[in-house]
């Protein structure tokens, strides 16, 4: 399975996944600053799901226009410390999420 992690995210979580996924950074692909639409488009072609903490991504996609899933982690902050542990559920996840789907992930600390 191939994972990409948004732009805001923090490229030390790739060390979090368990082995037999392949993470990458929408900063080594070189996609920075590619508006959400564009980039779910590329992504699609490469990728089997999308992580990142873009609450707005349900609201200004239309996600069945895309052949990718998508985890929507919510955390206190964008930091490391904040969503490493977020990725063991993460982990569990990427083993049934299907296309076009939205999985979000809370961290117990955000508040409702």
């Amino acid at each position: 399975m191939r994972v990409l992690l948004d732009e805001n995210l923090p490229h030390q979580l790739r060390r979090f996944f368990v082995d037999d996924i392949e993470v990458v950074t929408v900063s080594y692909r070189g996609w920075d600053g590619k508006e959400n639409g564009e980039l779910l488009t590329i992504a699609a072609s490469e990728f089997d799901v999308f992580i990142t903490t873009d609450q707005g991504i349900p609201n200004q996609q239309n996600l069945d226009n895309f052949e990718i899933g998508i985890i929507l982690l919510e955390a206190e902050s964008n930091r490391l410390e904040d969503l490493a542990p977020l990725i063991s559920q993460v982990n569990v996840v990427l083993k049934t999420v299907k296309n076009k789907e939205i999985v979000r992930i809370k961290s117990q600390r955000v508040k409702k």
